[in-house]
């Protein structure tokens, strides 16, 4: 058996004859476990909210989307259609056409983002689960708008008497006073809102979804001329080579982006901020494990006549170091698994019973990733490995002679 280890082991078991000695260990295996409890719900709860972030986005965005390279619109040809169309892995694509419209209700207006899509938009998207009320019919001069404009505007559902209209500039170089008298240098288009979407306050506030053919003929575009392409993927292949045979598609003219690319800002502002609190709750370990250097030392004072023994019995300096080293590794480590253990059990009651609210009828949202118990664990284990190896090396040949 290796004698370090059976020796740690046998000073883990045994009380001090001092009490204050027995009273520090406690306290320190005590703030290990919490330590390690809190950090665990922690980083499982910002996993829950960037999940809950995310659903938003993962709703609304497709997996693969072709947007222009330059400007704001691209072409896409018959040919090069029933080329996507062929493309193994993509279950469905549809194309869209947006532009920047000012919308007009009665006395109110505000400004927002027309997109016009195709039939195959909802397969592409999971923009259906987001339908608040009414129905999503776009066709026949009908949209979908979100909620911040609704609220916002007061446009009735199915109010065909009196329609929202949409205005946009019309496409050209030439000054207003350029235009024929009496002319109006805008296009007007009438839309009978039939449903409202609610996703989040952001885009809420920014779009209202129409038929495409009738943006195109609304902005003067052709029908090849579109703004983006959106890919629905079936799994079956890797991403990126997805990704590779659409842009040896569309060529130069369009540039294809992953959803993760898509909300580059939001990924990083998620993962800043995790990185923040688990660097944070780190430095409070660090800090509660110096109450581990201490007990160390505490140990090494109350066993010196112990060490002592062991000294002339044959032990070496070295052996006697890693005594208690092993033994500060063994108290950090095994305090940081009960610490886990307690803080996946405060998880699970979360996600079983929900007992913490955001919102009477929201539970707060938490996530139990295996990748979170492996940090803590290796956070744990190298900060007691450090603390223990500067703890045991106070053992030293005047320490034992001195006795």
């Amino acid at each position: 058996m290796n004698f370090p280890l059976y020796i740690a082991k046998r000073y883990l078991r045994s009380k001090s004859s001092q009490n204050a000695v027995n009273i520090i260990n406690f306290i320190t295996f005590l703030v290990i476990i919490i330590g390690a409890a809190a950090l665990f719900v922690v980083l499982s709860a910002f996993s829950g909210l960037k999940t809950f972030s995310l659903q938003f986005t993962n709703t609304f965005d497709p997996d693969l989307k072709a947007m222009p390279s330059s400007g704001k619109v691209f072409s896409v040809g018959p040919k090069e259609e029933q080329k996507l169309a062929a493309i193994e892995g993509v279950a469905h694509y549809s194309k869209e056409l947006e532009e920047r419209v000012y919308l007009s209700f009665r006395e109110k207006g505000d400004l927002a983002f027309i997109k016009g899509v195709d039939e195959n938009y909802r397969k592409t998207t999971g923009i259906d689960s987001t339908l608040y009320f009414g129905s999503w019919g776009i066709a026949k001069h009908n949209a979908v708008m979100g909620i911040g404009i609704y609220n916002l505007l007061g446009v009735p559902i199915n109010n065909y008497r009196t329609p929202m209209m949409a205005l946009a500039p019309k496409p050209g170089s030439g000054s207003f006073s350029q235009s024929g008298l009496g002319s109006k240098p805008y296009n007007e288009l009438p839309l009978v809102v039939s449903g409202v979407y609610a996703i989040e306050e952001g885009l809420d506030k920014k779009y209202v979804f129409t038929e495409l053919s009738l943006v195109q003929a609304f902005l003067e575009k052709d029908s090849t001329q579109i703004s983006g392409i959106n890919f629905k993927l079936n799994g079956k292949r890797p991403a990126e080579e997805i990704r590779q045979e659409i842009a040896s598609v569309l060529g130069d003219k369009a540039k294809i982006l992953s959803r993760r690319e898509l909300n580059r800002t939001l990924y990083r502002m998620l993962n800043t901020e995790n990185l923040a609190t688990y660097l944070i709750f780190t430095l409070v370990l660090i800090i509660a494990l110096f109450n581990v250097v201490g007990a160390i030392i505490m140990m090494i004072l109350d066993k010196r006549q112990n060490s002592k023994t062991l000294y002339n019995l044959g032990a070496t300096i070295k052996e006697l170091r890693r005594i208690y080293f092993i033994q500060g590794l063994l108290v950090t480590t095994l305090g940081g698994l009960i610490g886990v253990l307690l803080g996946a059990l405060l998880i699970g009651s979360q996600l079983a019973f929900g007992w913490l609210k955001i919102t009477p009828s929201l539970a707060y949202p938490v996530e139990f990733d295996l990748t979170n118990v492996m940090v803590v664990v290796a956070t744990i284990v190298v900060l007691g490995i450090i603390s223990s190896k500067i703890a045991s090396s106070r053992i030293s040949k005047k320490l034992i002679s001195s006795i």
